[in-house]
Order: structure tokens, then C-alpha cells, then sequence
């Protein structure tokens, strides 16, 4: 068993089954968020679609992860900083969703602006997604287009 995945669960009051530990070791393997279908390709039989539905609605309940909808309207995944809790996601940073290979990043160094709301709107979670092409796209694009120039 994991250590810091057992201690995580811990922390949030949470038991320590092998699907949570199984679901936080594939989020922390992970540079970008993935949805539950991707979760169920990568997990194969090992974890039913209601248990891992219910394992991140949990982790998303507790803060240990939090969701943002991709360009098809999927929710994906993410493990939260360690600055979030039950009570406060702090998982307000700008997000970055990939055209080419349709991945999902958390740029957690870019912060969305502070937002002036009108009087009596009340924002309960904001989100803030870029779209474009992702760095490894982009290298793979140029490399495609070197090759072709050599010859």
C-alpha cells in the first residue's frame, strides 16, 4: 500500500480501499486531468463504473480532486493542491484544454483574475479554460515539419 495515497485518505476521514488508492495513484501518476471513461480503460475490470463514480464524487466532495468540463462537456479529474478541503476548493486557476490531443491541464501558476461580480450575484466556483494546442502537440507538430522541410 502507498503511504502518502493511505495518509491522504486518511487525512480527509476516509478508509483506505484499494479502489480509492487504485484512483489516487492513476491521478497522481497523471501531467493532466482524465475523465471517468479514460479512468475505466485504465482501471479495466478491477473497479465497477458505480464505485469509481462514487470514488470521485467522494475525493470531489472532499477536495481531494476537483472536475472541469472539456470541450465535449466531459467531466475530467485532477488531484487538488494540498490548500483544499471539504470546505474550500482552492482550485481556481486557469485550465488548459488541448484541441490536437484533447488533454486537460491545470496551469496552477496562471490564477484566474479577480472577478468585480454584480450586487446579489453570488459566484459558487469559477472557471477559466483555455483552448489551443498543448506544448508536446506543438513540439510534435514542429518536429513534423522539419522532417518535411528535409526533404
Amino acid at each position: 500500500m502507498d503511504n502518502e495515497l493511505a495518509e491522504l485518505l486518511g487525512k480527509y476521514k476516509l478508509s483506505k480501499t484499494e479502489p480509492r488508492l487504485k484512483v489516487l495513484s492513476i491521478l497522481r501518476s497523471r501531467e493532466s486531468a482524465i475523465s471517468q471513461p479514460e479512468l475505466e480503460n485504465l482501471i479495466g475490470g478491477e473497479i465497477d463504473r458505480v464505485t469509481l463514480y462514487r470514488t470521485l464524487t467522494k475525493f470531489d466532495e472532499k477536495g481531494i480532486i476537483h472536475k472541469v468540463l472539456d470541450l465535449n462537456g466531459t467531466a475530467n479529474y485532477a488531484l487538488c493542491n494540498s490548500s483544499c478541503s471539504e470546505d474550500t476548493h482552492n482550485d481556481e486557476h486557469v485550465h488548459f484544454n488541448c484541441t490536437t490531443c484533447l488533454n486537460m491541464y491545470c496551469l496552477e501558476a496562471l490564477q484566474i483574475p479577480h472577478l468585480v461580480m454584480p450586487v446579489n450575484f453570488v459566484p459558487h466556483n469559477v472557471n477559466f479554460i483555455v483552448y489551443g494546442v498543448c506544448e508536446k502537440c506543438t513540439l510534435k507538430a514542429n518536429k513534423y515539419i522539419e522532417s518535411k522541410n528535409k526533404t
